[in-house]
């Protein structure tokens, strides 16, 4: 898919008729199980799309709510051995339901280990030791191979013939096929003793006890890769101390489960407590620790009037809340549902995988039965040598017939080829990446953000918010007579009192500042980007830039006392009243993030709807070249549509989220300063967590880690992808035994299923690597 394809796919919305289910669903082993239960989903009428996941063990589904439920399509899986079930909204985002986690049972652990041991100690006198009576006996390798499938077997086998009855063949249909081969044809030999044939009972015992010993061994990895998103889940606390708000707030209160907690009612927090619900601090002041949702370790001072997030850590002292979001509102929720749908949402280069995973089982077993075929046939008569150990070297193959040797060799590339390192190499690197990003404050919102992020080569910075505090200050009033300067700014303020921009709130504090009275108004007009208007005693007032007043027929004087700052034009029953300048700090880490940018070999662009000279003036401190400057919020995205019209630009905006979300919308990557709004998570891939955009604690210089993080998670990505492809590309024509004619080199079906079992925890491992790398 091209970058122009991908963007004009992301811009179309979904149909309202559209509804969303989230699927847990177990049962899945490889990439294969992935592409077969999209499938069955997909199938079902009324289901639009579905995009599964083999870590986090969750299908989202896309359907009509007339033609089909979440129910049936659950039941629909669990009938074909994939037991699912639809996630509940009351449910979703406890640490029992957000996560299937991969459980490494001590039971099945042991029980793999001891297949191994007896197997090798049944065959210790071919390696150079003692014959040990019992366990040498070819009827007690009978019994182990008979209890290895019937007991731990009997999962592997049930569920890969019921995959093959259903037409979704996975790696244990694979591993059944080989099992039940190897134990069919050792049980031939022994009680058809004049067939000549030799039993090899050791090879379906030691091919499930490696099989069993390596998903234990993944599982206990994968774990690791989730425990980020499961420490998340764990800050949210399961009781809250209501308190009235009659009643002392210091002490006492009525403990009740945390989901019960109403809107308005107040909470207590203590010293060391986490907070349990979003709100706002009513009585007390303290120090919270906010670094699970913002990525800043030191804590934030908190008093009366100020915002807390669930989740977040009360450091110093007692303080009472009113809860403002509960449940699946609250900032900790909606991060975790954030985080889970990145890790849902599929890279492209995934979804290939998982395609070639989904004929990759068929391709297998035709390739074993190649292998089959070909040395029973052709390959034993043209190199007899092969069926003698006098004529073999390095990895003997014992003497034996055509069809023993070319059943052993169909074994081996059954149980060697791996779905399983193609179907994890992708998920396991995202779950760590974007769990890694959660921690530090950043939401990479998937893994096609990700790989879009890894293409970047232009990112564009909103101004005020953005690159600057977002509060600007007032810093000169200047009049034109007969108005004073407190009468001016008096005037301004009220007509500025009908909006929430940066600019009014200044101009308002401003007022506040010189204790000047606002006055009775009405009539509240605001123009985005261009200015306000308002009826104040008797009087029209207008304030907003110079292209508010002219379009008003209303000339506006000179304003080159107040150059680099941003003005206020006023005006007074039609005639100009004055300017007011204010200026807005640039963020501490503005400049150290648009350098390392640029050495990363990005080009930065400022586009802002501030004046020229405004925006003249802060791109010299930051050294950014390429200037935008009074564009309308609405002509923003023309702007990154005007980038973007060069087929090899792949364009990042930076905003904060509100005025710039069209042109989030439309650039390839948008990225958001503020977490805590629904405007910021709906247009945005990458959120940088905070509060407000006023917040000091957004680190500006997240943007520049966010596209690291992505980077290397991206290198990651393709990491896993060479090694299991090319793991399966050496390692199945080993198996078929391309060696053995020249080398005399081949591997038993134990040593192969051995091999399958590493290379899914190889691919794992690596992923885990990230944290380590980053």
């Amino acid at each position: 898919m091209t970058v122009s394809e991908q963007r004009s796919r992301d811009l179309k919305k979904p149909s309202p008729d559209l509804e969303t289910a989230t699927l847990d669903v177990k049962g899945m082993k490889c990439a294969g199980c992935v592409a077969a239960v999209e499938r069955q989903l997909t199938q079902n009428p009324g289901v639009v799309s579905a995009c599964v996941n083999l870590i986090t063990e969750m299908a989202v589904v896309q359907y009509e709510a007339q033609t089909i439920d979440p129910k049936t399509l659950a039941e629909k899986l669990t009938a074909r051995g994939f037991q699912a079930e639809p996630r509940s909204a009351e449910g979703a985002n406890s640490p029992q339901k957000t996560l299937n986690k991969p459980h490494s049972s001590t039971g099945v652990l042991a029980m793999a280990a001891g297949l191994l041991l007896f197997s090798g100690l049944g065959h210790w006198q071919h390696w150079g030791g003692p014959v040990i009576p019992v366990l040498s006996n070819i009827w007690v390798h009978w019994g182990l191979a008979t209890l290895a499938l019937l007991i731990p077997g009997r999962e592997i086998i049930f569920d890969g013939m019921r995959g093959l009855r259903y037409g979704m063949p996975n790696m244990n249909t694979l591993v059944g096929l080989g099992t039940l081969s190897a134990y069919f044809a050792s049980c031939a030999a022994l009680f058809f003793p004049q067939m000549g044939w030799e039993c090899f009972f050791d090879e379906p015992v030691m091919l499930l006890g490696f099989i069993l010993l390596g998903r234990t061994l993944e599982g206990r990895a994968r774990s690791r890769a989730i425990a980020a998103l499961e420490k998340l889940i764990a800050l949210q606390p399961s009781v809250a101390y209501v308190i009235g708000e009659s009643t002392s707030w210091e002490e006492g209160g009525i403990a009740i489960p945390v989901e019960q907690v109403r809107e308005g009612e107040w909470v207590r927090v203590l010293p060391g407590e986490r907070i349990p619900v979003d709100g706002v601090v009513v009585f007390g002041q303290t120090s919270v620790e906010e670094s699970m949702l913002t990525g800043e370790s030191l804590p934030v001072f908190k008093q009366s009037g100020d915002e807390v997030a669930a989740g977040t850590l009360n450091r110093s002292g007692a303080i009472a809340i009113a809860t403002t979001r509960t449940g699946q509102n609250t900032t900790l929720a909606r991060t975790i549902a954030l985080v889970e749908e990145a890790q849902t949402r599929k890279a492209p280069v995934q979804k290939l995988a998982d395609t070639v995973a989904g004929y990759f089982a068929y391709g297998v077993m035709a390739i074993a039965t190649l292998t089959f075929l070909f040395w029973n046939f052709i390959g034993t008569s043209l190199w007899s040598q092969v069926l003698h150990p006098a004529m073999a070297h390095g990895m003997a193959v014992p003497d034996t017939s055509s069809v023993l040797l070319s059943l052993k060799l169909a074994i081996a590339v059954l149980a060697i080829s791996c779905p399983c390192a193609l179907g994890l190499a992708t998920p396991t690197a995202l779950l760590v990446g974007t769990s890694m990003g959660a921690e530090r404050g950043i939401l990479i919102k998937g893994g096609d953000i990700l790989e879009r992020v890894h293409q970047l080569s232009t990112i564009v910075f909103d101004k005020t918010g953005t690159l600057t505090m977002g509060c600007p200050t007032v810093s000169d009033c200047l009049p034109v007579s007969p108005f004073t300067a407190d009468e001016l700014l008096q005037k301004v303020a009220t007509a500025e009192s009908g909006t929430h921009h940066p600019l009014a709130l200044a101009v308002l504090a401003e007022a506040k500042k010189r204790n000047l009275t606002l006055s009775a108004a009405s009539d509240f007009f605001t123009e985005p980007g261009l200015g306000v208007s308002a009826q104040i005693e008797g009087e029209q007032i207008l304030a907003g830039n110079r292209a508010w007043l002219t379009h008003h027929g209303i000339d506006v004087a000179s304003d080159g006392e107040i150059a680099g700052k941003t003005p206020i034009y006023a005006a007074i029953n039609g005639k100009f009243a004055g300017i007011i300048a204010l200026e807005d700090v640039v963020r501490p880490d503005a400049f150290a993030t648009v350098e390392k940018l640029q050495k990363m070999g990005l080009e930065v662009v400022l586009l802002t709807g501030d004046r020229e000279e405004v925006a003249r003036a802060i791109a010299r401190q930051l050294k950014i070249d390429r200037v935008y400057a009074e564009v309308r919020p609405d002509k923003k995205a023309e702007i990154i549509q005007t980038l973007q019209q060069d087929s090899t630009q792949v364009v990042a905006m930076a905003g904060d989220g509100i005025n710039d979300a069209p042109a989030l919308a439309q650039a390839d990557v948008g990225i958001s300063l503020h977490g805590g709004t629904d405007v910021a998570i709906e247009t945005a891939g990458i959120v940088l967590m905070g509060n407000s955009s006023t917040d000091e604690n957004i680190r500006l210089f997240n943007t520049v880690e966010a596209i690291r993080l992505s980077r290397a998670t991206v290198r990651k990505i393709r990491q896993n992808l060479f090694w299991a492809l090319g793991y399966n590309a050496i390692a199945i024509p080993l198996a078929a035994g391309v060696l053995l004619p020249s080398q005399g080199i081949s591997l038993s079906p134990a040593m192969a299923g051995a091999s399958m079992a590493l290379s899914s925890i190889i691919v794992v491992m690596n992923s885990l690597l990230l944290r380590r790398e980053f």
